[in-house]
């Protein structure tokens, strides 16, 4: 097998490298004693997450006319976050396209689109939250982590520049379609790119678009907040606006699932420079993953199996136009 199969497993390993090496038994006694009040918190937190985790990209859908409720948003959303959860980097929940078809005549492209545009505001928030950190922690830290969201911040820059224009990705892309793809999905692929420039949002809104970006990492990062707490983690939330966006970012590294093991090793790191007990940081992280990781993903597997027929592969119902 080729050694891209073994590499989600890396994250994993460490994750339980770190179990085993502290001590099990206090672990279980942090989560047991943990303040039930700070927790109730968190899980709201966790709603609100989902909340804006849907915004963003159903404000994006909108703009593209993609004629979709936001009570059937939220649903794709938890449905789509199952995927997420047990996928590297959550590429998982690019099963969204394949949902969103119903509300668009059963075409892919603008799904497609909306998700590649959900995802290009979701990495720039987060590689500018890192910029920020970074900057202002160059003192204690490796600038290393600067280089690299900056580099990655250009390379999307680049990404937008060359496919932004519907004539250049036609150039570029027509030898790949020409030469690589089979003759079955050429029809398919090419009705697909057509519909993935319709109706493609103005300018003047993707810095709404980023703004609500922003927001959901300062809600996720608020959830991680209030489980410290629950804990007797008592720093100021500020540390967690420095800290929690280069642990997401080394998280987003596909060699682990939903940043399993790396997260918790940079935040161990991290925490650890304000002298907080590692069984301490492990434990925030550990309940982290229940309520704002297992649970989610859970509730989104029981509404795959409800809406199984609705959101069906193919929404063979529709045809098209």
């Amino acid at each position: 097998m080729k050694i891209k199969k073994y590499l989600p497993i890396i994250g994993i390993a460490i994750f339980f490298y770190l179990l085993f090496k502290l001590n099990i038994s206090n672990i279980v006694n942090e989560i047991a004693n943990a303040d039930l009040n700070f927790l109730l918190i968190a899980l709201f937190f966790v709603f609100i997450a989902f909340f804006t985790s849907t915004l963003k990209w159903f404000m994006i859908a909108k703009k593209q006319k993609i004629e979709i409720p936001f009570y059937e948003a939220f649903k794709i959303n938890m449905m789509s976050g199952f995927y997420g959860f047990v996928t590297p980097s959550r590429i998982g929940s690019i099963i969204r396209v394949e949902y969103l078809k119903k509300f668009n005549k059963n075409k892919l492209g603008k799904g497609i689109s909306n998700y590649i545009l959900e995802k290009i505001l979701d990495l720039s928030s987060l590689f500018l939250l890192v910029l920020i950190s970074s900057f202002a922690l160059r003192d204690i830290l490796s600038i290393t982590y600067f280089h690299y969201a900056l580099a990655g911040f250009f390379l999307i820059l680049i990404f937008v520049f060359v496919f932004r224009d519907e004539e250049r990705s036609r150039n570029i892309l027509r030898f790949f379609y020409l030469k690589f793809l089979p003759k079955k999905i050429k029809e398919t692929v090419k009705d697909g790119f057509y519909s993935f420039y319709d109706d493609m949002p103005e300018r003047k809104y993707f810095v709404l678009f980023s703004m609500f970006n922003i927001m959901n990492w300062l809600v996720l990062y608020s959830i991680f907040f209030f489980i410290a707490l629950s804990i007797g983690i008592e720093i100021s939330f500020i540390y967690f606006l420095l800290f929690m966006p280069i642990a997401t970012f080394v998280g987003q590294i596909p060699i682990t699932i939903n940043g399993l093991g790396t997260r918790e090793a940079v935040m161990i790191s991290l925490f650890g420079l304000l002298g907080i007990n590692t069984t301490k940081i492990f434990s925030m992280s550990l309940i982290n993953l229940v309520i704002n990781g297992i649970l989610p993903a859970s509730i989104g597997m029981l509404l795959i199996l409800h809406n199984k027929k609705d959101y069906g592969k193919g929404q063979r119902g529709d045809t098209h136009p």
